[in-house]
């Protein structure tokens, strides 16, 4: 599931970005950047500077991103949670995007309802012996409730823009924003406790044994250096669960796009 989401997280952000995808086929996305996404992306800021100085255009580089990882010696990058690349565009969402309001694009002569979702894409993470993260895309429809999951997946199939179409006009929510997040965080948290947790049973009995081998080498309990070495080992094999909001928006669709 995480390779999954990761690959249309991937292509849903080259894509609201305004880049090329070249090629998006069993875990290798091939982007053409743009000349905003080169700078912000690949680190060439001198190539941009020579660029602009002699008044030409430029060329925006492609990238090739691998997120199966039977594919990962062929040529490109292989990236992954906790990998560099991964978390250069997390910051860049954190920074420029956390949040957006989009509208899908209709063709029409007719008055056209949108109806409002809260679109959430959060990071669970999961940290004990093994450590793994996974991003759960939901969506929330603000007038009747009803709710989706791999929502990321789904717009990528809708075209959306900024603006409103013409003849087009929003319906006002009916569910609060806050009461959607509740209503989000509750479903995400029914699915983290529906997986296996035998790694968080396997990671207090690691550290369990690790407590009382390293008390085998201190006569006394109080001892400050046993006492930081403890919470050194505590907080490395602890199991623990986190949730953070990467980004999210309100998308305005058409009541049956979805």
């Amino acid at each position: 599931m995480a390779i999954t989401n990761l690959n249309s997280f991937l292509c849903s952000y080259f894509t609201a970005k305004k880049c090329r995808i070249i090629q998006n086929n069993d875990g290798i996305l091939n982007i053409q950047l743009n000349e905003q996404m080169d700078r912000e992306l690949m680190n060439r800021p001198f190539y941009w500077h020579y660029i602009k100085k002699i008044g030409r255009e430029g060329d925006p580089m492609q990238l090739t991103l691998i997120t199966n990882p039977d594919k990962r010696d062929i040529p490109g990058e292989w990236i992954h949670f906790g990998s560099p690349r991964l978390q250069q565009i997390m910051n860049n969402l954190k920074r420029n995007e956390r949040f957006t309001k989009l509208f899908q694009k209709i063709e029409t002569t007719n008055k056209t309802p949108l109806y409002p979702w809260l679109v959430t894409n959060i990071k669970i993470s999961y940290q004990g012996q093994l450590k793994k993260d996974e991003i759960f895309s939901i969506g929330l429809q603000l007038v009747n409730g009803r709710m989706r999951t791999d929502m990321m997946e789904a717009l990528n199939e809708l075209e959306l823009q900024t603006t409103i179409s013409d003849f087009c006009f929003t319906l006002s929510p009916i569910i609060k924003l806050k009461s959607g997040y509740f209503r989000m965080e509750e479903v995400i948290s029914n699915y983290v406790y529906s997986q296996d947790h035998d790694w968080a049973k396997s990671s207090l009995e690691i550290l369990d044994e690790e407590i009382r081998t390293l008390k085998h080498f201190y006569t006394d309990d109080d001892d400050p250096k046993m006492k930081k070495e403890m919470d050194e080992i505590t907080n490395r094999y602890n199991p623990c669960i986190t949730m953070n909001v990467i980004n999210g928006g309100i998308f305005y669709l058409e009541k049956d796009a979805l």
